[in-house]
């Protein structure tokens, strides 16, 4: 039985006691970076399926990339919508890169909330670009400290994936007027979604006893204005709820702050690590494209 089976028998079984559940998230709005849709058009392709759920989901803005008024116009339809708005900083500044001190970090996170602060939707939710929380203590727990002076909450991630690593790859072919079966992609990219919700469901039992309101990270980009109608009704028809991010977020697991350097990754995943039970089923990073090149090759995609 390959890794992938067996985890889902885990789930399976668990899912017969205590059913998932799954709230969405969006990083990186990025509106004029997205091929053959109009800026309204990727919108609507996000806001429909969410209306035809009724769920609530934040989408997490880097100032630079709001870009003027049209920018604007589209985040006023998110939170008009009933949606949530949450900074990514305003540059997408790693925290753990050479140079991005505490001062210079907190300062790219005020500029952020600068952008985005009048918006309807805005809410003081601060999500660290790429999961990065800081390489030493000393970072994490000045980022920490600011947060809480600044009135922020930490935009946790528990189900995350490399679904920008896919999103990559159907531009380049795109780029490149190059054959593309839509099927076959739209195929490999929900296995991928489920393989990576199945693994952090299962560490969530194992780690905390319990399935908690999982958040999962996605990004505004083609793949997903394509198919998110498609990945909501995977989840569903496979038994998972789906709920909003706010509801996610009042899980007491939501405020955890976990000891470990370096900081981030999936809160799932960081308490694994911090319980120091689980080092055999914690890679790291986490996520990351370099996993899901040879599977994407293989599948000729």
């Amino acid at each position: 039985m390959n890794r992938r089976a067996f985890l889902s028998l885990l789930s399976a079984a668990a899912q017969a006691q205590s059913p998932a559940r799954v709230a969405f998230s969006f990083d990186d709005f990025a509106w004029s970076d997205i091929p053959r849709l109009t800026p309204d058009e990727a919108m609507d392709a996000y806001l429909r399926p969410l209306a035809k759920r009724d769920l609530k989901a934040t989408l997490f803005v880097c100032g630079r990339h709001v870009k003027g008024e049209r920018g604007m116009e589209l985040l006023k339809r998110w939170g008009d919508a009933g949606h949530l708005i949450g900074n990514h900083t305003f540059s997408h500044r790693s925290y753990h890169a050479g140079g991005s001190t505490p001062d210079a970090f907190a300062e790219d996170i005020e500029r952020g909330q600068a952008v985005i602060e009048n918006l309807p939707g805005f809410r003081k939710i601060f999500r660290f670009p790429q999961l990065k929380e800081g390489d030493t203590k000393i970072k994490r727990d000045a980022c920490r400290a600011f947060l809480r002076k600044r009135g922020y909450r930490t935009g946790h991630v528990t189900i995350d994936a490399s679904d920008w690593f896919y999103d990559q790859h159907l531009r380049a072919r795109l780029a490149a007027d190059g054959p593309i079966d839509l099927a076959r992609y739209r195929e490999a990219y929900l296995n991928h979604l489920w393989d990576r919700a199945i693994y952090y469901d299962v560490l969530s039992r194992k780690v905390l006893g319990r399935s908690i309101p999982h958040v999962l990270l996605l990004h505004y980009n083609y793949s997903n204005a394509l198919l998110l109608d498609s990945i909501a009704e995977m989840f569903a028809e496979r038994g998972w709820g789906l709920i909003g991010t706010e509801e996610a977020f009042t899980d007491p697991v939501y405020s955890r702050q976990p000891d470990i350097v370096p900081a981030g990754e999936s809160l799932v995943w960081a308490l694994g690590k911090e319980s120091g039970r689980f080092a055999s089923e914690l890679r790291y990073p986490g996520e990351d494209g370099e996993y899901e090149k040879d599977k994407v090759e293989a599948l000729g995609l």
